[in-house]
C-alpha cells in the first residue's frame, strides 16, 4: 500500500473542517440526503457502500445487505475519527479494505451487486473512467450505481475550474492510479473557505480565504513526487458539467452507465443514479454544454 503522506497533521485537520461532511444534517433544504440515495436503490438485493468512513447511508444496522469498502478497517477508522467529534458507532465492518485493484478482484464477486452507493468518493478518485469501469464490473446487468458529488460552486473548491472531459480521459489513458502534482499544486493554491456568516452564491475577496498556500503546494508535490498518496479532490463538477461528462464518456466507450436518475443540488451537493439502462440526460449535447458555460 503506498505510502500516505501526512503534511502535517494541523494542515490535514483544517482542512476536513471545511470539506462538505459526508453526512449533513438530517434534513437539508427540505429534502432527506439518505431518502434520496435510497431512492436509486433496490434494497431486496445484495449492494456495496464504498468509502462510508463513519456515515454510512445504508447500514446493515438497518437491515440492509450491504458489503463495506473502505480504505481502513472498522478499527482503523474508529482510531482515526476518535477526536473529530463523530458518531464512532455508525462506523460498520469493513469488509474489504482497499488498496488499489479494481473491486472485482478485491471483492471476488464479478455482477455480484444489485446496487452501489459512493458517497463523496468519484471526485477523489485519481482515475474517474478507470473508478466507473471497475463499478461496472461488480454491478449486475441492471444495476445502480447511486452518486452523492459535491458542487464545486458550494464547497471548499469553490475557486478551482470545472473538470474538463480532455483531463478525465487524459488521466486514464496515463492510467493514474495517484493524483498528478499539477492536481495537488492546484488543490493546495486555490481551496477556500467561506466566512461563516456569508453565502457561496454571493462570494468575495472579503469573504473567502485560502486555507493552504505556495509551502503546502511545494510539499504536497514534493510528496507526490517521491510516492506518496494524498487524499485530494481531483475533479470539480457543477451537476450540468458532470452530466456532460457522462454522456460524453458512454458515447465515447469509455463507460456503459448512463444516467438514470438526476437530484439537483441540496445543500452543496448533487445526486446521479447511473446504470446500463439509464437513458442519459435526455437533452441536446449543445443545451447541456451551455447550462455548464452558465454554471461556471
Amino acid at each position: 500500500m503506498r505510502l500516505r503522506a501526512t503534511l502535517g497533521g494541523l494542515l490535514r485537520a483544517a482542512l476536513r473542517s471545511n470539506i462538505l461532511p459526508r453526512k449533513l444534517a438530517t434534513r437539508v433544504g427540505g429534502a432527506d440526503r439518505q431518502a434520496i440515495i435510497r431512492s436509486f436503490i433496490d434494497r431486496e438485493q445484495p449492494g456495496l457502500e464504498i468509502g462510508p468512513s463513519h456515515a454510512p447511508l445504508c447500514p446493515k444496522s438497518e437491515g440492509f445487505s450491504v458489503e463495506i469498502v473502505d480504505h481502513m478497517s472498522a478499527e482503523g477508522l474508529r482510531e482515526k475519527y476518535a477526536e473529530h467529534g463523530v458518531d464512532l458507532d455508525a462506523i460498520e465492518l469493513v469488509d474489504h479494505v482497499w488498496h488499489g485493484e479494481s473491486y472485482a478482484d478485491l471483492t471476488g464477486k464479478p455482477g455480484g451487486y444489485g446496487w452501489i452507493v459512493a458517497s463523496h468518493v468519484i471526485e477523489h478518485s485519481p482515475d474517474l473512467i478507470a473508478f466507473l469501469q471497475s463499478c461496472e464490473e461488480v454491478l449486475t446487468g441492471d444495476g445502480m450505481l447511486a452518486l452523492a458529488i459535491p458542487d464545486k460552486r458550494f464547497c471548499f473548491d469553490h475557486l478551482r475550474r470545472t473538470t474538463s472531459l480532455a483531463a478525465v480521459i487524459d488521466a486514464h489513458e496515463a492510467k493514474r492510479s495517484n493524483h498528478s502534482v499539477g492536481t495537488a499544486i492546484d488543490y493546495y493554491l486555490n481551496v477556500c473557505r467561506l466566512a461563516p456568516t456569508s453565502s457561496w452564491t454571493e462570494a468575495t475577496a472579503e469573504t473567502l480565504s485560502f486555507i493552504h498556500g505556495m509551502p503546502d503546494a511545494v510539499s504536497g508535490s514534493a510528496a507526490l513526487r517521491g510516492g506518496a498518496f494524498l487524499d485530494l479532490h481531483s475533479w470539480c463538477f457543477t451537476p450540468s458539467s458532470f452530466r456532460l461528462m457522462l454522456g460524453d464518456l458512454h458515447d465515447l466507450g469509455l463507460t456503459k452507465l448512463r444516467e438514470a436518475a438526476f437530484v439537483e443540488t441540496i445543500g452543496g451537493e448533487f445526486f446521479v443514479a447511473l446504470s446500463r439502462s439509464g437513458q442519459g440526460h435526455k437533452m441536446s449535447r449543445l443545451e447541456m454544454a451551455v447550462r455548464t458555460a452558465a454554471e461556471g
